[in-house]
């Protein structure tokens, strides 16, 4: 027997939206301001309503949960699955708790689609993560639940405050197959502790006017820098210490984390390739130094072709984008560096 379906607005109360910085003020599905107040590269801004590191968070006690989503293209990228792209994830649980349901898959061809996450035969109120899609804008979304359920806030997570990762593709989750899979989506789970996600597929690159918004960000504990992938040896040396000196001079005492790029396959065969990246590093490496040196104990460089280098060779859809294994990877090896920084 069919269930008469409620459809809810998950952008009101006591429904909570997590992951969009600016989503108390605006109440739209964007990672960045609408309008924001220092110009921002084109790309950016088209970027910027992709919906990466969203989540819908709530507690009800339906036996059936569906969504109805209204996306803003339709789906086509080569090398990612339209359920990564496009779909939205549903994990059953409380913070650091969370266990994986389904995903909501979308149609190729389609700007909508509707979709059932589950049918229990026992009503009782869980908490439930829907994660957005990672590389769509979400034009609407509604949630439905059987018709006299009920719904309530959600539980709080495990850590106060939020970690900021700024960055590349692959920080945005290219090219995970489902949006729960991208690494800081991972981490969030793992940690307790929201994320807004700020990678911008091939461009961060390190603008200063994106340093100035992440300042505007607040319950900031944590700062993760991993651009360099997006840029050219001298630009990287260029960016990189305006980037941290303007966030800095906001955040005075939390931990900001550089990373170097991931590696890619080619390096195996090409070492001049291999060496070009690692110079930048380098730079960073001493950049970091000297701030610790200068008083800064706060600030960390890691090498990414290291700290990521475990089963990369088999991890990746094109040699540099990160499948779900080599996201969990990512995950894995930077979950103990953070719980370090953060003291949890």
């Amino acid at each position: 027997m069919e269930k008469e379906i409620l459809w809810l607005r998950p952008d009101e109360k006591p429904f909570e939206i997590n992951g969009f910085a600016w989503f108390d003020k605006e109440k739209i599905y964007r990672r960045l301001p609408e309008n924001p107040q220092y110009k921002i590269p084109e790309a950016v801004d088209y970027l910027a309503d992709n919906t990466s590191g969203g989540v819908i968070r709530f507690r009800t006690d339906s036996d059936v949960l569906m969504i109805k989503v209204k996306i803003k293209e339709v789906s086509g990228m080569p090398h990612m699955p339209a359920s990564g792209q496009s779909g939205f994830d549903c994990y059953i649980g409380k913070s650091t708790k969370e266990v994986y349901c389904s995903t909501a898959i979308p149609d190729i061809n389609s700007k909508e689609y509707e979709r059932k996450f589950f049918q229990f035969e026992k009503k009782e109120f869980r908490d439930i993560s829907l994660y957005f899609p990672l590389y769509m804008g979400v034009e609407d979304v509604l949630v439905g639940i059987e018709k006299n359920s009920k719904v309530a806030k959600p539980s709080q997570f495990k850590e106060k405050g939020r970690i900021v990762a700024y960055g590349t593709s692959i920080t945005q989750g290219g090219c995970a197959s489902r949006p729960a899979m991208g690494y800081t989506n991972i981490l969030s789970r793992w940690l307790g502790i929201e994320f807004i996600n700020l990678g911008f597929s091939g461009s961060g690159k390190g603008e200063p006017e994106l340093a100035h918004l992440i300042t505007m960000i607040s319950k900031v504990r944590c700062i993760i820098l991993d651009y360099q992938a997006n840029t050219d040896y001298q630009r990287y040396i260029t960016t990189l210490p305006e980037f941290v000196k303007i966030l800095r001079n906001r955040f005075k005492d939390i931990p900001i984390i550089i990373i170097s790029r991931t590696p890619v396959s080619i390096w195996a065969f090409d070492k001049k390739a291999k060496t070009q990246w690692e110079k930048g590093y380098k730079f960073q490496d001493k950049f970091v130094k000297e701030m610790n040196k200068q008083g800064d104990r706060l600030i960390f460089s890691y090498n990414g072709s290291v700290l990521f280098k475990e089963i990369w060779q088999e991890s990746t859809v094109d040699g540099g984008h990160p499948t779900d294994l080599g996201f969990l990877t990512m995950a894995k090896a930077l979950y103990p560096i953070l719980k370090r920084k953060l003291r949890v």
